[in-house]
Formats: structure tokens, C-alpha cells, sequence
């Protein structure tokens, strides 16, 4: 805690990627920034240890259906939507609020690591992930408005996409570890959901110990010259009120309804491309590979092209990936197209909604989009596992296909000029 306080506030860092001068470029990166990308490198190793093993645990362990999986993955990657606001709401009422709030949801998804060993039934595997889910969805917008209140706006997109590459080299981490203990261990899950727990709680460790508490930037004056809004969930919600806001969270909505998740893409390479079970949680190697290796340049390239633009283009390589498997592609195709789709969106798309929210209410607006985004693919995952059940895996994907192309030419015509 005191090691965090005596470090460089997030004001002061904003303030030092500004100035001019030969070391602007390396200043243009805030410490708060990699002190949060070494906590979500270190929670990322957890959180995909248990994620590259959990379908096929689930499917083939458990025996679960499609559709059961997809209920299943939907709380997995959906239920954050319902807490979301919340975390923004109370990260926004004071200083200091930002860490606590996510030093809350960190600690929420570490402890419910272990409690995967103890459940075996469909209910309660699904309350386990619904608390987990709860911890992400408490401290994924306060995380990434310290981030944005770290970062001069000019440099949001590379400041992002340093961010999300130490995310991703957890990703990268996390499924080898898992492989590796599941050769190993004789009880194989239950060893990788104890290590999980143990990695996890090394990440909250570090959130509490480097990144500073104190010292946000303060609010800028409005344009109108009126009086900065009070920090509250009605204001948060009137921000949907904002065009370039409300344009940018609907463009979200639509494509995250066309979004197949990273789940049911490792399954469909497995069911259409034959890959052996051993194999299964290398896997999320190859697309946090490909983020990794893009989320800089991509999130620079954001930062001078427009990041709408690249938003929109990273949607496009999924469009790609779903057409190669529906051809039966390369396996390391699919994989490269899926991890570009991620470097191109994720945190390119928190840099852009940063300039079209202000910082007292920056993690609250963050929220609203990212609520948007998460309960579209909630209901996504709820679709995509009931049509592979009804009709087929094939006849599932070109669904998916055919309604992210419309969502697509859709967003582009909605384009959010504020976020060019």
C-alpha cells in the first residue's frame, strides 16, 4: 500500500506524456500503466489456465451439451454485464476509488478459483462462474480508466495496446501452464484450478502493493462552461444522451450479437478440423500469440488512422477466421485471424470511448459501453449454443457468419465521427 502511494500519480504521469522533448516517447507509457499490465499478466495466467481447460472438462468431463455449454459460457463471458455499471458508479464516487473497486473484483475471481474443485453440478458450476464473472465485471472499468487518466489522449491507443499485449502475455502463459500440468499431475483439473487460485493471488498482491490509489486527474472544465456532473448513475446513464456515445455503445451491441466465443471457436477447430484432445489447451496459444504481437502496432496504428477504423477491421479477420472454418481452413489461420481480431478491437476500443467520455465519469462511461458489448455476447453464446445444437455446427457458423456481416455494414454506416 505505501510502495503505491509513493509512487507517481496518475495526473502527474498524463501531465509528463504531454510535455515535449526527447524522453515525451517513453514518458508516453505511465508506470500506472505497466504496474496494471503486470497485474493483469499475472491474473491472465489464472483466469486462462481455467479457461483452456473448462470446455473440455465441461463437455467431455461433465458431459454437458452444446446447449448446456453455451448457458454455461454465456454467464462465463455475459454475467459481468449486470455489475459493470456498478463497478464504473462507485470507482467514480471519490479518489482513490478506482483501485479499491478493482482490488475487490480481483480478489472476487481468485477466491472462486478454488471453489471450482467443490462443485460438480450444471447450477452450481454456473453460480461459481457467475461470481467470477462479478469480480471482472467490478474491476475491468475502474482498471481501464486508470489507464485512460494515465494516458496523454494522443497516445490512449498505444497506451491500451501496451496494456492489453502484458494482458495477453498471461494468455499466452496461462494455456501452457495448464498443458503442462495436465501432462503431469495425476488429478490434472483439480491441479490446475489450485495453481490458478495460487497465481491470482499473487496478481491482487501486486495491485495492492504498485499501483497508486491516489491522485486521478481532475476533471476538465465542461465545454458549455456549466458545472461538471456529479458522479452518479443517473449521469452516467445520461451520457447515452451524447451522440458519439450513444453511437459507439450501439455499434458495440450490434457487433458483439455476431461475436462466437473464444470457447466455442476452440471447439468448432476441434469438432470441424479434427485437433486431438491432448492438443486442446494449446490452443488460446495461437490467438494470444498473434495479440500479443499486434496490440501495439495496431493500437499506434489506431492512434494515427482513427480508431474506429481499426475497430471496424478487426471485425472483418473474425468475419475471415468464421470463413476459414467453414472451408476448413489451416488451424493456424483461424488462430492468427482471431488473435488480429482481438489486437484490433480490445483495447482499441476502451481508447476510443475515453475520448468521448469525461474523466470524472470516465469509468462509469466506460462501463456503459463495455455493459453493452459484454451482454450482446452474453447472448450470443446462449444463441450460438442453441443453434449448434438444433441444426449443426456448420449451419450455427453460417449464421454467425451472415449476421456479423450485416451487423458490420451496419456499424459502418453509425460510424461515431468523435472516434474516427
Amino acid at each position: 500500500m505505501y510502495v503505491a502511494d509513493s509512487r507517481g500519480t496518475p495526473e502527474a504521469e498524463a501531465r509528463s506524456a504531454t510535455r515535449p522533448g526527447p524522453r515525451s516517447r517513453a514518458a508516453a507509457i505511465a508506470p500506472t500503466v505497466l504496474a496494471l499490465g503486470t497485474v493483469s499478466l499475472i491474473t491472465d495466467v489464472s483466469s486462462e489456465m481455467v479457461t483452456a481447460v473448462l470446455p473440455l472438462y465441461l463437455v467431455t468431463g461433465l458431459g454437458l451439451t452444446p446447449l448446456g455449454f453455451g448457458l454455461l459460457d454465456g454467464v462465463y463471458n455475459g454475467f459481468s454485464a449486470l455489475v459493470r455499471l456498478v463497478g464504473g458508479h462507485l470507482a467514480d464516487r471519490g479518489s482513490g476509488r478506482h483501485k479499491t473497486v478493482a482490488a475487490v473484483g480481483y480478489g472476487l475471481s481468485a477466491v472462486c478459483k478454488p471453489a471450482l474443485l467443490a462443485v460438480h453440478s450444471l447450477p452450481l458450476i454456473g453460480a461459481v462462474l457467475a461470481a467470477d464473472r462479478t469480480g471482472k465485471g467490478l474491476r475491468t472499468a475502474p482498471r481501464d480508466a486508470l489507464i485512460s487518466l494515465s494516458t496523454a489522449p494522443e497516445a490512449r491507443g498505444r497506451a491500451f495496446g501496451v496494456h492489453r499485449a502484458m494482458d495477453t502475455t498471461g494468455a499466452l502463459l496461462g494455456p501452457l501452464a495448464a498443458f503442462l500440468i495436465l501432462r503431469q499431475a495425476a488429478e490434472g483439473y483439480d491441479a490446475v484450478f489450485t495453481v490458478s487460485f495460487c497465481v491470482a493471488a499473487v496478481g491482487v498482491l501486486v495491485l495492492l502493493l504498485f499501483v497508486p490509489g491516489r491522485g486521478l486527474a481532475p476533471a476538465a472544465p465542461p465545454r458549455d462552461g456549466g458545472a461538471a456532473p456529479v458522479p452518479s448513475l443517473r449521469a452516467a446513464l445520461a451520457l447515452l444522451s451524447r451522440r458519439d456515445v450513444r453511437r459507439l455503445t450501439t455499434c458495440a451491441l450490434l457487433l458483439g450479437l455476431a461475436t462466437v466465443s473464444d470457447a466455442f471457436i476452440y471447439l468448432l477447430l476441434q469438432h470441424r478440423l479434427g485437433v486431438p484432445d491432448r492438443w486442446f489447451a494449446l490452443l488460446p496459444l495461437g490467438t494470444a500469440a498473434t495479440f500479443l504481437a499486434l496490440a501495439v502496432p495496431l493500437g499506434r496504428l489506431a492512434d494515427r488512422l482513427g480508431r474506429w477504423r481499426v475497430f471496424l477491421g478487426g471485425h472483418l479477420a473474425l468475419l475471415a477466421a468464421y470463413g476459414l472454418l467453414l472451408a476448413h481452413g489451416p488451424v493456424y489461420a483461424v488462430l492468427v485471424l482471431h488473435g488480429a481480431f482481438y489486437a484490433a478491437t480490445d483495447g482499441v476500443l476502451m481508447a476510443a470511448a475515453s475520448g468521448a467520455v469525461p474523466a470524472e465519469l470516465r469509468a462509469s462511461g466506460l462501463a456503459i459501453v463495455q455493459t453493452g458489448q459484454a451482454a450482446a455476447r452474453f447472448a450470443a453464446s446462449i444463441a450460438f449454443g442453441a443453434a449448434w445444437t438444433a441444426w449443426g455446427d456448420r449451419t450455427a457458423l453460417i449464421t454467425a457468419a451472415v449476421a456479423l456481416a450485416v451487423c458490420a455494414a451496419t456499424a459502418a454506416g453509425l460510424r461515431p465521427e468523435a472516434t474516427a
